[in-house]
């Protein structure tokens, strides 16, 4: 077991156009989420840094979901840069040469290197040049992952049991496109919370299922009470 607060184990996915609208749903949650993950779509408000300082201002943990893919110097220079700001993790894309050079300066900075994206299913993974199924594939990652120094991976809870199988258990493994039931959105690799803890998942990105609930609050706290059974019956 890792030495994880239960209640920071839901991470809410602050997917929103604007920063205002971002402040109002932390607002609003309040105690039922302490951790947030923040994206693209809120980078391009040009008050992304703000966001984040607010947050962490608030005793709120911070996801920084920007997927850093570039030369390794860059990216390297950029992840030392970002560890000054307090959050808890930040993605990068899963190249080797990248993942050491984001590991080499991270600091206090956790890396999660993305396997594959929970969007994508056997026919993208075909169009864009991979000739192996998604399972080798998250792994292979996953193991490469490790290796290069990196904290963790994003994986679809599909995928982790076998990245539990395969790689050593100190990899954090966080599982984005969960949904309590069943749905028809463009995430086509998902899983449900319990199933995605039983899997062997360390946290959970939830994001619409949580935003577009009648009652945001009760979602979030109905969802933090499915994580504490999950551990209960460990």
């Amino acid at each position: 077991m890792k030495d994880i607060k239960i209640e920071d184990r839901l991470i809410f996915a602050l997917d929103v156009a604007e920063v205002s609208e971002a402040k109002k749903i932390v607002s609003e949650l309040d105690d039922s989420v302490n951790f947030y993950k923040i994206g693209m779509e809120l980078l391009m408000t040009g008050q992304y840094f703000e966001l984040l300082d607010w947050l962490i201002a608030r005793d709120k943990k911070v996801f920084v979901d920007l997927k850093f893919f570039d030369v390794p110097e860059t990216v390297g220079r950029t992840i030392a840069r970002l560890s000054d700001y307090g959050a808890t993790f930040a993605t990068i894309h899963g190249n080797q040469a990248l993942m050491e050079k984001a590991a080499e300066n991270k600091n206090n900075l956790k890396i999660l290197a993305v396997t594959a994206l929970t969007s994508l299913d056997r026919g993208d993974l075909d169009d864009l040049g991979f000739d192996c199924n998604v399972k080798d594939l998250v792994i292979s990652r996953a193991k490469r992952a490790f290796e290069a120094g990196c904290d963790g991976i994003v994986s679809s809870g599909l995928e982790v049991p076998y990245i539990r199988e395969y790689v050593d258990n100190k990899l954090i493994a966080v599982t984005p496109g969960i949904r309590p039931v069943a749905n028809d959105d463009d995430q086509k690799r998902v899983v449900d919370v319990a199933t995605a803890f039983k899997s062997g998942s360390d946290y959970i990105v939830v994001g619409r299922p949580i935003k577009n609930a009648e009652n945001r609050y009760e979602a979030a706290t109905n969802i933090q009470k499915i994580i504490r059974s999950a551990f209960e019956a460990v």
